[in-house]
């Protein structure tokens, strides 16, 4: 996973695979069948792992609170000293040569899930009163997952947590009240 997010998919070459997991190219193919397979598992361990935030910021009891989750979430992921700087998913989209790639549909298809989960929840939150009744879930959704990309591109060029501390809080003040 740490390869895949360090290099982009387009970026790891099966040497690099073979060489962090210490197993040989036969070894790969027979676990995992191949690169590409091998990639939809990182992305899999990557949402379990580093991004189970996402799911843990879904269950927060606003939609402010979940905005501000998922957007801390991903600043604490993204800056971390013990994991590559920005996010897989982001980058590993920004690696892949084209969309229509079997690579470029998977992390589409992640994207698309992981944005419908958060729509969902900012559409409970404007049936219960939380969000005002024209604020527009879908729109919500693209804003914070367009800062959460730009956070990812911001940390990979050597951003600070505490330079998205900041970004976090101009964020924040455009919320919907």
């Amino acid at each position: 996973m740490t390869v895949f997010w360090s290099k982009g998919y387009e970026g790891t070459s099966l040497s690099d695979l073979t060489e962090a997991m210490g197993i040989n190219r036969p070894s790969l193919y027979a676990a995992y069948g191949n690169k590409e397979e091998l990639f939809g598992k990182a992305l899999e361990r990557y949402g379990e792992g580093p991004a189970s935030y996402e799911r843990e910021a879904l269950a927060q009891p606003t939609a402010c609170e979940v905005a501000a989750s998922l957007l801390r979430g991903a600043a604490d992921v993204q800056t971390d000293p013990d994991t590559p700087a920005g996010c897989l998913a982001t980058l590993g989209a920004t690696y892949c040569a084209e969309d229509s790639s079997p690579v470029g549909k998977t992390l589409i298809a992640s994207r698309l899930a992981g944005h419908a989960a958060i729509r969902e929840r900012f559409e409970r939150a404007r049936a219960e009163g939380d969000l005002p009744a024209d604020a527009d879930p879908k729109a919500l959704t693209h804003y914070i997952g367009s800062v959460v990309c730009g956070m990812a591109v911001l940390a990979a060029s050597g951003a600070t947590r505490k330079e998205l501390e900041r970004v976090i809080e101009l964020t924040l003040r455009a919320w919907p009240q």
